[in-house]
């Protein structure tokens, strides 16, 4: 117990780096010449390393058998959406300076920022459904259907990101390259699990274990 409370405020810790980082070149004055662009980019990025690293618990739980990993993917998803919120932050009050006409326009006419806009707000129902609180509240399906929208979320960041990238794409091709991987292990562990009579139409369906579907 003492061992993952350990390792779980070294996680914690780990997910801070990135905001301490912005906050040392910010006072050392190494955030480029643009430095809101920089900021935006840099909170967007690790918002979908997150997302992406979250989305990782589950393969590497069953492929490793190492169960306390689960433990760790709720602080994972929440450090995603805190990172969301710092990037969105800076879009509507460094870049736009709540100019809410101006974002409206922003979010109707450029479609990268349309799918990102789509993608945070996507994101705020599971940061909010993510207390144990709220999963007994919801029930463990309805929950688990809720928090599917992770896989949506994802793929929307990544789009954002590849149409936010006018010439080099190669980063959002490895998060994108990334996330298929996930989310093809996913399709191939579910299709496993299958009965062939399932495929066959068989008309008493298979039961659905518990927690079996995690994100």
């Amino acid at each position: 117990m003492k061992t993952f409370t350990l390792l779980k405020t070294a996680v914690f810790l780990a997910c801070l780096l990135p905001l301490l980082r912005l906050v040392w070149l910010g006072f050392a004055g190494g955030l480029g010449a643009n430095p809101i662009e920089f900021v935006t980019h840099s909170t967007g990025t690790w918002t979908l390393a997150c997302l992406l690293v979250t989305l990782s618990v589950t393969p590497l739980r069953r492929l490793s058998g190492w169960h306390w990993l689960v433990r760790l993917r709720r602080m994972l998803g929440l450090y995603a959406f805190f990172y969301a919120c710092l990037h969105f932050v800076t879009y509507i009050w460094l870049d736009q300076f709540f100019d809410l006409h101006a974002i409206a326009k922003d979010v109707a006419k450029r479609p990268f920022i349309t799918v990102g806009f789509a993608a945070f707000l996507l994101l705020i129902p599971l940061a909010v459904t993510s207390s144990n609180a709220a999963t007994r509240r919801l029930g463990a399906r309805r929950w688990q259907r809720l928090h599917r929208l992770v896989y949506l979320i994802a793929t929307a960041g990544v789009v954002h990101y590849w149409w936010l990238v006018k010439k080099d794409i190669t980063q959002p091709a490895l998060y994108g390259a990334a996330l298929a991987v996930l989310l093809g292990y996913r399709v191939v562990a579910a299709l496993g699990k299958r009965r062939p009579s399932d495929f066959l139409g068989d008309p008493k369906p298979s039961r659905i274990r518990l927690g079996a579907c995690r994100t």
